[in-house]
């Protein structure tokens, strides 16, 4: 697929450009232009979220925290229960220096992944969160194509027995 371009011409400081430069081949990027257009979608994406809160967004949700890892776990465990329909998968890891990092994948309204930040950061022992987003959406987990509710969980679990498969 071939993405038309359009050209910009734009005036920095000195200083940034410098810096600009050096983050470019730092990163090992092939032009300028990549790491610009990769900037310009962070902030469209977090314009997005201000802007727009009914907006549907897919992301991460990046947290470290420290402490009574069972009583920090558990609280985490009870607010992404509340955010059910945002929170896709977790993978937890534990850290050194008595922490630990648990990545969320996240997709819903702007608003409501708001309101999950907030819930998180909430809990004593968070040290850190962030969530980046994207607006390109995860495509549907399940689509029911006029199958009923039984019918979608055999065919995406295949049927154990005789009796799951009837009508």
């Amino acid at each position: 697929m071939t993405t038309e371009l359009a050209r910009l011409s734009m005036s920095l400081p000195a200083d940034l450009f410098r810096q600009l430069d050096v983050m470019v081949e730092e990163r090992g990027l092939p032009s300028r232009s990549q790491l610009i257009a990769e900037l310009i979608r962070h902030a469209l994406a977090k314009h997005e979220a201000r802007t727009r809160p009914d907006e549907m967004l897919a992301g991460t949700l990046t947290i470290v925290y420290r402490g009574d890892r069972g009583r920090v776990r558990q609280q985490l465990a009870e607010r992404q229960h509340e955010f059910l329909k945002e929170v896709i998968s977790s993978q937890h890891v534990f850290l050194e220096d008595d922490q630990s990092l648990e990545v969320l994948l996240v997709q819903g309204p702007a608003v409501r992944l708001d309101e999950m930040c907030d819930a998180l950061r909430g809990i004593r022992g968070v040290s850190q969160l962030e969530l980046v987003t994207t607006t390109a959406l995860l495509p549907p987990l399940h689509e029911q194509d006029g199958l009923d509710e039984t019918a979608g969980v055999v065919a995406a679990h295949g049927a154990p027995d005789a009796e799951a498969v009837l009508p």
